[in-house]
């Protein structure tokens, strides 16, 4: 394998995070012949087949699966050598990949846009996990410089400092039972588990929060329908199909527009904490340090403006 490049390895993972040659040519700003020609190459110099071809269909084969553990830890090392580098000439730029569970696109954006008026240099990109266990692949794979998540995960060696409250809140559509005004709001928390909800999946941070208030409160919940998408429950929701328990950082919208309304259960909102994580083991560039100070520093002022409206008078 003396002959294989850094390049050839680039394409390589790339090609094996997507199963694509179309969609990783497109990522490295190449044609699709040129990503084949390289891992081609590669192939060459490995002396094995790394993907299985079954018309577009693409997939790592054995060898492949276990050369991609060793080409990330060469590419991860590489990164570490360039953010060494870096701090040395003291650069404020470079790029910046930004992890989030699907909950926080909802502000990291525009906290985002305000970090690169003030960093022109850096250039940001978002890889948004499909839930929080995929979020945490990505982190222990190093494809993540930074990662804005609630429940920071105890099964990875990792800094995660809090940043800001995070409220979860039940929601209804406008005039549903549940938000007569005669309930008090412990009668509202009782009547929770006579209605249908329409829940985030298994294995995000939002399910897993929701089912413990339930086991806490010793309640059964009636899960009718569970969904990886927030968009989609809270359309349901409004549909008139269930109840459900979400961050409240995703319903701005909805609740200004009146289309759902908050349910005034005892011992809601659920509060709980906004975290930036990274791994201790890999050293952070100056730009990522840049990143993180500021969301430190500016992610509470920002969030606070968001939840004070529907936050001035909270449950214990």
């Amino acid at each position: 394998m003396k002959n294989l490049t850094l390049r050839q390895l680039r394409v390589f993972a790339e090609v094996a995070r997507e199963l694509s040659f179309v969609r990783a040519a497109e990522r490295l700003h190449l044609t699709p012949p040129a990503v084949t020609m390289q891992v081609k190459e590669l192939e060459e110099a490995v002396g094995l087949p790394l993907f299985d071809r079954q018309g577009r269909k693409v997939s790592l084969s054995t060898g492949g699966e276990y050369f991609l553990v060793y080409a990330r830890k060469v590419l991860a090392t590489l990164k570490d050598a360039e953010t060494a580098m870096a701090r040395l000439r003291h650069l404020d730029t470079g790029l910046l990949t930004i992890g989030l569970v699907a909950t926080a696109k909802y502000f990291v954006p525009r906290l985002l846009a305000r970090f690169r008026d003030e960093h022109p240099g850096v250039e940001l990109r978002l890889r948004v996990g499909a839930n929080r266990e995929d979020l945490v692949r990505l982190l222990e794979a190093g494809e993540v410089d930074l990662a804005v998540m609630g429940r920071p995960p105890r099964e990875l060696a990792c800094r995660a400092e809090p940043f800001a409250a995070h409220p979860h809140v039940f929601v209804a559509p406008p005039g549903h039972p549940v938000l007569r005004e005669d309930h008090t709001p412990q009668e509202a928390l009782a009547a929770l588990s006579h209605h249908p909800l329409v829940v985030r999946e298994q294995g995000s941070g939002t399910r897993a929060l929701m089912d413990r208030f339930f086991d806490e409160h010793r309640l059964t919940p009636r899960i009718a329908m569970e969904m990886p998408s927030n968009e989609t429950i809270k359309q349901a929701v409004m549909a008139g199909m269930g109840l459900s328990f979400l961050s409240l950082h995703t319903l701005g919208l909805e609740l200004r527009a009146g289309e759902l309304a908050l349910v005034d259960a005892a011992h809601t909102p659920v509060i709980r904490t906004w975290n930036v994580v990274h791994l201790p083991s890999r050293l952070l560039s100056p730009a990522a340090e840049a990143l993180r100070y500021f969301i430190l520093e500016e992610g509470e002022t920002h969030l606070a403006a968001h939840d004070r409206p529907w936050l001035a008078d909270p449950q214990d």
